[in-house]
C-alpha cells in the first residue's frame, strides 16, 4: 500500500495535507456521531464535499468507505480488539514474537543507546531531521547514524511546535535539518510493499532502561490488535506499575513504528494520545483497513 494521494491533481505536499485535513474532520465527525450512524450525505455536508467526492477521496485514503471506517473506530470495535488480543498477546510475549499478524506489520530491528547517552540528554549525538507528508498529516522524522530515533506528527503550521517537543527529549544533542537523510524512512514506513524481513526499519531507542523495556514490548503488539497498560505491566513482571507504563508509553519517541496507539484503556476505550485522539483513531482505522484488504 503506497502513501495515499487523495486528489488526482494534488500529488503535492500541500495537496496531501489538505486531503488529510478533510479526512481528519471526517473522522472527528464520525467519532462524535457514530451512534447516529450518519448517512454519507450528512457526512459530506459536514466537511463541505459532495457525497460522491467524499466517498472517492476517503476510500482512496483508507482503502474502505467512510461508513466501513466508522465501524472500525467505535469504542465497541476497540473492545472487540481487546477481547480478541488476550490469548494472542500472552502467547506472543512468551515466544518473543508479535503474533500471526506479523506478516502485515512493520518489520523492525532495533537497538538501544547506552543509558549514559540518555542521562547526558543526548550530548554528543547528531540527529538529522526532516518533515514529510504522510497519510496522517505531516510527519517529523529524526535519525541518528544508527537508525530512526524519532517520529512525530504535526498539522500544517505546527511544525515548530512538533520539533520543539521532540528536541526537548534530548536537549543537548546536535540537530541538523536534512530531509534527504530522513526521506527514505518516510517512503519505507508508509509503504507496506516495503515491509519485508530483508529490509527492516532500523530504529534507535533512547530512553531509560524501563522506558526501553516498555517500548520493546509495544513492538510485540500485532497490527490490528490492542492491549492495556496493566497487561504490559504484568508482562514486565510488575503488575502495580501500570501508571509508570502509561507514562513511558506517552513518552514513546517513535510513534506508529513503535505502536503506542495500540494501547487502550482497561475498559477497551481509547485513552489519550500525544498526537491527538483523532489521529489515534485514524491510525487504528488505517491498520484495520489494511488488514481487511491484505489478509486472506
Amino acid at each position: 500500500m503506497a502513501i495515499p494521494v487523495l486528489d488526482s491533481d494534488l500529488g503535492t505536499e500541500s495537496g496531501a495535507l489538505r486531503d488529510y485535513d478533510t479526512v481528519r474532520r471526517t473522522i472527528e465527525y464520525l467519532s462524535e456521531n457514530w451512534h447516529d450512524q450518519p448517512s454519507l450525505d450528512e457526512i459530506g455536508t459536514h466537511v463541505g464535499l459532495s457525497a460522491g467526492h467524499l466517498q472517492k477521496l476517503f476510500t482512496r485514503w483508507a482503502g474502505i468507505t467512510p461508513k466501513a471506517f466508522l465501524q472500525s473506530i467505535t469504542m465497541d470495535h476497540a473492545r472487540k480488539l481487546l477481547e480478541d488480543s488476550a490469548s494472542i498477546m500472552e502467547t506472543s510475549f512468551e515466544v518473543g514474537l508479535s503474533g500471526p499478524s506479523r506478516l502485515h506489520d512493520l518489520f523492525v530491528t532495533h537497538e538501544a543507546m547506552t543509558p549514559g547517552v540518555y542521562k547526558a540528554k543526548g550530548a554528543g549525538v547528531v540527529i538529522r531531521y526532516g518533515f514529510h507528508p504522510c497519510p496522517f498529516g505531516l510527519v517529523l522524522l529524526m535519525a541518528t547514524d544508527h537508525g530512526l530515533a524519532g517520529l512525530a506528527f504535526a498539522d500544517e503550521g505546527e511544525e515548530a511546535k512538533a520539533l520543539d517537543d521532540m528536541r526537548a527529549r534530548w536537549p543537548r544533542a546536535d540537530y541538523l535539518e536534512d530531509s534527504a537523510a530522513t526521506a527514505p524512512y518516510a517512503a519505507q514506513i508508509f509503504n507496506a510493499e516495503q515491509w519485508t524481513p530483508d529490509n527492516p526499519v532500523r530504529i534507535t531507542l533512547i530512553g531509560t532502561d524501563f522506558e526501553i523495556r516498555v517500548w520493546e514490548t509495544l513492538l510485540k503488539i500485532p497490527v490490528g490488535r490492542a492491549t492495556t497498560y496493566s497487561r504490559i505491566a504484568e508482562h514486565l513482571g510488575n503488575p502495580k506499575a501500570s501508571r509508570a507504563v502509561g507514562t513511558a508509553v506517552g513518552k514513546n519517541p517513535i510513534s506508529f513504528v513503535v505502536p503506542c496507539h495500540r494501547v487502550v484503556g482497561k475498559s477497551g476505550g481509547f485513552c489519550g494520545y500525544h498526537w491527538g485522539i483523532t489521529r489515534k483513531r485514524a491510525l487504528i482505522g488505517w491498520e484495520t483497513a489494511f488488514l481487511e484488504t491484505h489478509q486472506g
